[in-house]
């Protein structure tokens, strides 16, 4: 029996070049000792603004970035200790559906041929297997058989979001990293990629890494959700208990950006600081600066990881206990 995903103290670090404000040979710490655990037929929701480490995160759970240190365990094996022909069998179990659909195809191939291109490099299928197999992933997704000689121009957002899907699918994985599968989708076509994603789950049992900047989104189809920042983890815990009762001023502020739900109704989060004047030094809180009420020793002293009780953390010196207004 499957044992799922757990991540301990897994850090990414990138050395600088010119034009990236650090001197040549400066790390850039892109994740900092990240850690979670994401059981079989469950959601991990990732969430935080642009730069915050969320895409780094799931390609390093991939392996298809280097990890700088910390351990990956999948089914109890550390995946950051493999080597690419090691790997080699762990990579039909985890796939990655990414962002944008139109950019991660060959606008040249066909429909049929995205789809049954995993079937021909890591399966043993002959031409008529291929072909059945092919139309089998798109009914699946909700797609027929007329757009096997289609190419990605001639389909619809949720139409190439479906064919990149279906091709994740198609090694029979167990984990499936999620990066921003309805973003530049209206309304009605996220409910259905969200309500597709959640019928997978409970059809194949399949885990996900759902990695998203819209809350709302996390909070239908995700379970747990982790809150990144600045590539360190500033919470996580069961998604309801999170988003309606966040712990973390950053979370809080995440949650006061969102759109007011019904005319004449404000948000009863605070919005987010305008940031303390003083940077913080050298190891301290990475949000200091926009921390609304930053202290003294956050400033000089980064916090750790802190139990809050059912599952829920937070790395904050001083956290919240208001709630939050409904998503």
């Amino acid at each position: 029996m499957s044992t799922g995903l757990r991540v301990e103290n897994l850090s990414v670090e990138y050395i600088a070049r010119r034009g990236l404000g650090r001197a040549r040979g400066e790390p850039h710490k892109a994740l900092t000792d990240i850690h979670f655990t994401l059981a079989p037929g469950k959601t991990l929701g990732i969430v935080g603004e642009s730069g915050s480490g969320k895409t780094t995160l799931g390609h390093a759970v991939l392996r298809m970035t280097p990890v700088t240190r910390g351990r990956i365990l999948w089914g109890g094996v550390d995946l950051a200790t493999l080597g690419d022909r090691e790997l080699r069998p762990y990579r039909r179990e985890m796939q990655l559906v990414f962002q944008d659909p139109y950019e991660a195809m060959n606008p040249r191939m066909s429909v049929g041929r995205i789809v049954a291109e995993p079937l021909i490099l890591a399966c043993d299928l002959d031409r008529h297997a291929r072909r059945a197999r092919t139309l089998q992933l798109l009914h699946q997704v909700g797609l027929d058989e007329s757009l096997l000689g289609r190419h990605p121009r001639a389909l619809s957002g949720g139409q190439r979001q479906r064919v990149t899907l279906a091709r994740a699918l198609a090694t029979e994985p167990r984990l499936l990293v999620l990066d921003e599968p309805t973003s530049g989708l209206d309304v009605s076509l996220q409910a259905r990629i969200l309500n597709l994603l959640r019928d997978l789950q409970a059809d194949k049992d399949l885990s996900y890494l759902f990695i998203s900047h819209d809350l709302a989104a996390v909070s239908y189809v995700a379970q747990h959700t982790l809150v990144l920042f600045q590539g360190r983890m500033m919470e996580q815990g069961p998604t309801d208990t999170l988003l309606r009762r966040p712990a973390h001023p950053y979370t809080a502020a995440l949650l006061a950006a969102l759109p007011t739900p019904a005319p004449g109704r404000a948000p009863n989060s605070p919005a987010p600081a305008t940031g303390a004047a003083v940077n913080p030094a050298p190891g301290g809180c990475a949000y200091y600066r926009w921390c609304g009420t930053a202290q003294p020793r956050c400033r000089m002293e980064a916090p750790e990881a802190t139990p809050l009780g059912g599952d829920h953390w937070v790395a904050c010196h001083y956290p919240r206990h208001e709630t939050t207004r409904d998503l």
